[in-house]
Parts: structure tokens; sequence; C-alpha cells
């Protein structure tokens, strides 16, 4: 899908584009917060169910909706985006959860281990070489994570379920190189069966929320798509108009405003324990962006002197 606007200035659109996408992210325990009359399980049924109405609206009007059947009528391609759809599903449920439990604090844990769980995932499933840097910041977050589960006796379970999931969506949809918004259509359509059954379920039950709190409520529940769909947009935008490296460090911007949610509005606790976890994982994250950011500048000089392109540069690119 082409995602394009007039502009002199490409990559300061990226920037922005990427910004506003984060902070969407970063952001949306407000709105999930201010939903959480409803359960989770019925907040993310809403969730799919409206993202496959947007969605497919968009494609509409961007003239995607021959290339969107055409994965339809792909069984391979269904195949592997069921499977995204299922380990979305976990990571959209888990995080509304931990939002509406006091638990955003650890789910902020949870996206800053996301990246360095991915670089672990490329190693596994994509032989791909981690350098002595990327070792060490793996490092950091393990001990960050034994840190937490020795002073607290408790394993940080939603993090790491948080990170995991997501980890394992990136890695399906590396297999299933379609674009964002078809695959996320997909996606929905595959889990909307699932989610309208439920709806009906609770309406039967006489537990469905939507409809019971009046039409301000009920459209508070329709907009979780603008949490879903509409960064996701943007975040595709960005990311044909910057380096990797800097979108990258950008997506810091996502737990970081989490962090600051759950510290500071929603009043969550934050022990001398949990400062010690955090800084070993910020410590790790560290390592981690300068590292990526020095293989970028490598990749860039090789490429400008014309040498064949290193695979360990590539693979240290498309950790992120």
């Amino acid at each position: 899908m082409n995602y394009s606007f007039q502009t002199s200035d490409p990559h300061h659109i990226g920037v922005l584009a990427a910004v506003a996408a984060f902070l969407i992210w970063g952001f949306s325990p407000l709105y999930f917060r201010a939903v959480d009359a409803a359960t989770a399980a019925e907040v993310l049924a809403h969730r799919v169910v409206w993202s496959l109405l947007f969605s497919l609206v968009l494609i509409v009007i961007a003239g995607e909706m021959r290339n969107w059947l055409r994965i339809l009528l792909n069984g391979r391609m269904l195949l592997v985006l069921a499977t995204s759809a299922l380990l979305v599903t976990v990571n959209w449920y888990g995080f509304i959860w931990a939002v509406t439990h006091e638990m955003a604090l650890e789910a902020s844990m949870g996206y800053y281990i996301m990246p360095i769980f991915m670089v672990l995932l490329g190693r596994i499933f994509l032989d791909e070489r981690l350098n002595r840097n990327q070792w060490i910041s793996f490092g950091l977050v393990v001990l960050g994570v034994l840190n937490q589960l020795y002073s607290m006796q408790q394993l940080p379970w939603l993090a790491l379920m948080l990170a995991t999931s997501f980890g394992l969506y990136s890695l399906v949809r590396k297999k299933a190189p379609v674009d964002p918004l078809v695959g996320l259509a997909t996606e929905c359509l595959l889990l909307t069966p699932i989610a309208l059954g439920y709806l009906l379920f609770l309406m039967h039950n006489e537990h469905l929320v939507f409809t019971s709190k009046g039409i301000g409520f009920d459209l508070l529940l329709a907009g979780t798509v603008l949490v879903t769909a509409l960064p996701l947009i943007l975040f595709a935008f960005s990311a044909k108009r910057l380096r990797l490296g800097t979108v990258g460090l950008l997506q810091y911007i996502n737990p970081t405003c989490q962090f600051i949610l759950a510290l500071f509005l929603f009043g969550e606790p934050f022990s001398q324990h949990h400062l010690h976890t955090f800084l070993l994982i910020w410590s790790g994250l560290a390592l981690f962006s300068i590292d990526s950011h020095y293989s970028k500048r490598v990749f860039d000089f090789v490429m400008q002197n014309g040498t064949s392109k290193s695979p360990f540069c590539t693979q240290s690119l498309t950790a992120y």
C-alpha cells in the first residue's frame, strides 16, 4: 500500500509520523482505563471487530481490495496470518488486562525488553549472528528479570508474555511480507467470528457492557480502532522514510510513556527492587542502541565504498 504525502522533507514527516504512532501506543493505557467498565475480553472483541471495519474502509479507499482478495485466496498465507492473529490476540489481551489491573508498569517493562528479545529470536530461528555487545545487552536484561525474581519472589510473567508474544508475532509476520493494513484486516477477519460469538454470548447472558452505558461509552469502545489501526498506518508510513536505527530509538517513546503513566498518574508501587530491575534493562537497551547505531554507520560506509553487503551488518540492522 502506498502511504504518501506531498512534502519537501520526507525525513521530517517520517519522524513526525513515527513519534505520533509511538505516542498513541504509549498513551493508550489512558484509553483502556476509560473503558475498564467492560472486561478485557470484551474490549478485545470490540477492538477486533471495529478494526476490521475501519481497515476495510481504508483498503477500499486505497484501491487495495484486489490485493487483499489475493491474500484471502492464498491458503499458505492465511495459515501464517492465522498464527500471527493468535499471537497478536495474546499480546492485545495481555496489555489491556495489565492496564486495567494496575500492572501498566510491568507492561512497560515488557516493551522495553521486546527489541532485545527479538534479536534473540533472530538468532534462534533466522540464524542471525549476535555480536558481543548484543549478547551483553541480552545478559543485562536477563539479570534484570532474575533480580525481579530474587528480590520480589515474583517472575515478571506479564512483561515476558508481552515481549514474547509480540516478538513471535513480528517473526511470523516477517514470513508473510504483506502490507501492514492488509495484514491487519486479514488477521481481524480471521478473529472476527470468535469476537462476534463472544459478544453474542455476553449479550445472551446479559453481561454485555456495550449499549448499557450510553452512546458515549459505546463510541469509546468503537474508538479502540484509533489505538489499533491508526498508529499502525503511521508507523508503516514512517518506516518507509526513516533509517532502522532511527525507528529503533524512537520506539522507546512507547514504553517510556507507559512507565511515566504507571508511576505518576496511576500511582502503581515502585520499589527499590523495581528500580534495580529497570536500571539493568535500561543499561542493556542503551548498549544495544549504541551498538545498533554503530553497526548502521559501518553498513553505510561499506555500501558507499562499493563493497558487497555484509551479512553481519544486515543482521544487526534487521534486529528491530
